[in-house]
């Protein structure tokens, strides 16, 4: 399949089967003065629920959604979604923004418009980017894999197919987060020819530190993070190891029950998030619904959660990545990664920490990610390289 045009719209019949759904909700109980102890409270999913029942308005988003230039393609048998929108100004750089879980190509849709055009949001012309955001496969609008493999690497494989096979660049920009990040560094350490540079939000969960046993050498400031990580997936870390274990069995609930889709979604919301406990310090109910709403209508909570299963299982080694770096951290995110193994593993040439954000980066603080991006990929636009 050639590079195709795509507009979201969804069945009547799918949005009719919701509203049932959620006119018809079995709440289970919670215990008195728990409150997000021990996971999602009941009082603010209720809430949550009620608006999407009642004033939610899918179609709504979807207009808003379908402004953006959406196309699929099919790569390597998988047909990719993506969001391909040029650069208004001289000399775009391409750049492929990839994103996590338990979000989509969403988390980018606050930075797409800065990013393309800015000129029209007070940034200089010169800083203009052609913006590319995929579905990761399994997610949104980006077709279910059949076949066990679809993995950081794979999907890194991908990517560097659809921008140069697909849409015909030979040398362009990657970013990303949580997913995004891993896809992102496989990305630069297998195809350093293709990429000006990389900008990371996060490092993933540094594992091999996690577990090292041998502890010499290690700066003061990685034996914490190593006790940091392993108290952290005691408490957190339970999503991690259902998904990548037994991502099949969860996914029956899940797309089964919205109410129990959004519960499982939201705990991470605002956990991971810079919202100090209260989600609308961050996040419209719009913003959160919609973003709930892309794993419902497409049935891929099962396929979303089996990326963990295949990066858990098939995993090849990451070598050191050459490819000029920048990390910009966002103090409330998960795990801020030591420096000091970042300068060993990356080619790191800016290094961020920001002043306030959390793991879902261009959702919540989208000037700062815009200025840090803007910033670093300056120098390298005096490159020879023909970038189209």
């Amino acid at each position: 399949m050639a590079v195709e045009r795509f507009q979201i719209q969804v069945p009547d019949e799918v949005l009719d089967d919701l509203q049932y759904r959620l006119n018809h909700v079995r709440w289970p109980d919670q215990l008195e003065d728990s409150a997000w102890e021990q996971g999602t409270e009941l009082s603010y999913l209720q809430s949550l629920v009620a608006y999407w029942r009642d004033h939610f308005d899918w179609r709504v988003q979807e207009e808003k959604l379908n402004r953006f230039s959406q196309f699929r393609s099919n790569v390597d048998g998988i047909d990719v979604h993506f969001v391909h929108e040029r650069g208004k100004g001289p000399n775009p750089l391409p750049i492929i923004l990839t994103h996590g879980w338990p979000d989509s190509y969403l988390r980018y849709q606050k930075i797409i418009p800065l990013l393309t055009d800015p000129a029209a949001h007070g940034g200089d012309p010169e800083d203009v980017f052609d913006v590319i955001v995929p579905s990761l496969p399994g997610f949104g609008f980006s077709s279910r894999p059949d076949h066990r493999g679809v993995n950081n690497f794979h999907v890194s494989e991908m990517w560097a197919k659809l921008m140069t096979q697909e849409l015909g660049y030979n040398k362009f920009a990657a970013a990303g987060g949580d997913i995004g990040s891993g896809v992102t560094r496989y990305l630069a350490a297998n195809h350093p020819e293709l990429l000006v540079g990389i900008h990371l939000t996060d490092i993933g969960i540094i594992r091999d530190l996690m577990t090292a046993q041998d502890l010499v050498g290690l700066s003061e400031e990685e034996l914490q993070y190593k006790k940091n990580a392993q108290e952290w997936l005691a408490l957190e870390g339970g999503y991690i190891s259902i998904q990548s274990t037994r991502p099949q069995t969860l996914a029956y609930g899940l797309s089964d029950s919205p109410a129990g889709l959004a519960g499982w979604m939201i705990d991470k919301f605002r956990a991971w998030s810079d919202c100090k406990g209260d989600l609308r310090q961050s996040f419209s109910e719009d913003e959160l619904l919609t973003h709930i709403m892309i794993y419902w209508v497409t049935n891929t909570i099962g396929s979303t959660a089996r990326m963990y299963y295949e990066n858990s299982h098939s995993l090849p080694p990451l070598g050191r990545i050459e490819v000029p770096t920048a990390v910009a951290l966002f103090p409330a995110d998960i795990l801020l990664p030591p420096r000091e193994w970042a300068v060993r593993h990356l080619n790191i040439t800016r290094w961020n920490v920001m002043p306030r954000g959390g793991h879902f980066t261009a959702l919540e603080e989208p000037e700062l990610l815009v200025k840090d991006i803007r910033e670093f990929y300056r120098p390298f636009r005096t490159f020879p390289e023909k970038l189209e």
